[in-house]
């Protein structure tokens, strides 16, 4: 049997976190990706690195503005026939989510 892909992809607001993605696997499953979710399990060689070695944090320390503003996925593209490589308003886009990674998360 083959692995499950995606057949349905879209953004939900209602009776979900904002701006969440459901995704709808061939197998029937549907599932919800928050972009804290998202963002949090994020593959890229910088967030691994991030999450074995946490960075002690400053004292007292300096927000950007986009870290004022909730989290939000701002874009979601297609990386051949195996992955998805998501943008979020932090500006992060270096992640590269293969669908495996995604169904892992679900």
């Amino acid at each position: 049997m083959s692995q499950p892909v995606p057949t349905a992809i879209r953004r939900v607001d209602a009776g979900s976190p904002a701006g969440a993605i459901e995704i709808i696997w061939s197998d029937g499953r549907t599932a919800i990706y928050t972009p804290r979710l998202l963002r949090d399990a994020c593959p890229c060689a910088t967030c691994r690195e991030r999450r074995v070695q946490p960075v002690q944090p400053a004292l007292l320390p300096v927000l950007a503005p986009e870290e004022l503003a909730p989290l939000a996925i701002t874009g979601m593209r297609p990386v051949g026939q195996y992955a998805y490589a998501i943008e979020f308003s932090d500006g992060h886009s270096s992640g590269i989510y293969t669908l495996d990674y995604l169904r892992e998360l679900a």
